[in-house]
């Protein structure tokens, strides 16, 4: 995301005009509008005009609106944001009040103003939202996946892309490969090396992976991890590898990213198997996803140990707050960014509060994991908030501090 202009004010007033340039800042957008905003942006309209004659005539027109956000929807799969709210600039061909949705597009630049609604409409460009804005703006023009993965068994090829806050299946690849018959595989080993030719095409086609020998990028940085039960992903290996000496040179850059893992399936739920894998998470160590699935894994391993060090719920959490165990020395709020777009304004204002709490008060640390990586899903599971404690509460303590409210 290219930050054009940012106008905020001190007091959480203000506005940012911003671009999209990838589809991944179709979620850094999602994350950053909420219900109350005002969203201007470049809108095509349907318009309908009545001649002399009384005939009428339908045509499409480019215009740009301001619109209220009453509410958003995104399509992961297709990192398609629609924002639809109530207009509040008239122009030739709308009127104040008439509903629009705006379909913000890569390339066009739109503004969010928060803060200046009626009886203050909107939750302002809170703590949250800031970081939020840094999180989306890439200021060196650098981010990217930061590893590849092709989850796969005979037939199957889910191709993924490991990003700092997302998760993104970019392609399935299906094809019908024919049965390993007793006495002969040559239609089986037929099949099996279509299949993976195809699944090599689309790989290095999302991976933008230039095979020329004249190339000087470095596209082969990336781990590109190969899943599969069986012998399936090492057999992909071993293609790509025949291919790079045979027919395409340029391959070879390729081939030391590659790393071969087991996974129980070819399916994607398999993905969240794969990067628990020790060799996947040595290799991953430095990357923000390992960081939050090693702060998840920490967390489950004091529950495990029963160590009265971790808990979770909102309930729960606020009140080891209010306990003040979430604070210097080794407290640690972890929170899901899906709380955060909650279309209740009282509700996202609930956690800003703590969020806020716990880091300038508390003197704790906050995590906001991503809802969209496997250790967010994680988290959601929990309620999407938890909490590594500075000391132990027990069930007592919860209970007399129920008891004292």
């Amino acid at each position: 995301m290219r930050l054009v202009k940012n106008k905020i004010e001190h007091n959480g007033s203000g506005s940012v005009t911003l671009i999209p340039e990838e589809p991944e800042d179709m979620w850094h957008a999602y994350n950053l509008i909420c219900p109350g905003d005002l969203l201007y942006a470049s809108a095509i309209r349907r318009v309908t005009t009545t001649g002399a004659t009384g005939a009428t005539s339908s045509s499409r027109v480019r215009l740009t609106l301001e619109i209220r956000v009453k509410n958003l929807d995104f399509d992961p799969q297709n990192s398609q944001l629609h924002v639809s709210g109530q207009i509040v600039n008239e122009t030739q061909h709308t009127k104040i009040g008439q509903h629009h949705t705006l379909d913000l597009e890569l390339n066009r630049q739109f503004t969010l103003e928060k803060g200046s609604g009626a009886d203050d409409e909107g939750t302002g460009w809170d703590s949250v939202a800031v970081e939020a804005l840094k999180d989306a703006v890439d200021e060196g023009g650098n981010r990217r996946a930061e590893a590849v993965a092709v989850i796969m068994q005979e037939g199957i090829a889910h191709i993924c892309f490991i990003g700092q806050f997302r998760t993104i299946l970019k392609q399935k690849v299906e094809m019908s490969v024919p049965r390993k018959r007793q006495g002969g595989g040559g239609d089986h080993d037929k099949g099996m090396s279509k299949f993976y030719q195809v699944t090599l095409d689309t790989l290095l086609r999302h991976m933008e992976f230039n095979t020329s020998l004249t190339s000087m990028t470095n596209d082969a940085v990336r781990p590109v991890l190969l899943a599969s039960p069986g012998f399936v992903a090492a057999g992909f290996q071993k293609y790509i590898q025949s291919v790079a000496t045979t027919s395409t040179p340029g391959l070879k850059r390729l081939l030391p990213s590659l790393v071969v893992v087991h996974s129980a399936s070819g399916y994607l739920h398999s993905l969240t198997e794969v990067l628990q894998s020790p060799t996947v998470k040595a290799m991953l160590s430095d990357t923000k996803h390992a960081r939050e699935t090693k702060l998840m894994d920490e967390f489950e391993e004091q529950l495990r140990k029963e160590t009265n060090r971790a808990t979770y719920g909102p309930r729960e959490v606020e009140s080891a707050v209010d306990q003040g165990a979430v604070g210097r020395g080794g407290g640690v709020l972890i929170i899901s960014n899906r709380l955060f777009r909650s279309q209740d304004v009282t509700e996202r204002k609930r956690w800003v509060s703590l969020v806020d709490r716990v880091r300038d008060v508390e003197g704790g640390e906050v995590r906001v994991l991503s809802s969209e990586h496997e250790s967010g899903r994680r988290l959601d599971g929990l309620g999407g908030i938890a909490a590594l404690l500075t000391f132990p509460i027990t069930e007592e303590d919860d209970m007399d501090s129920d008891s004292g409210q």
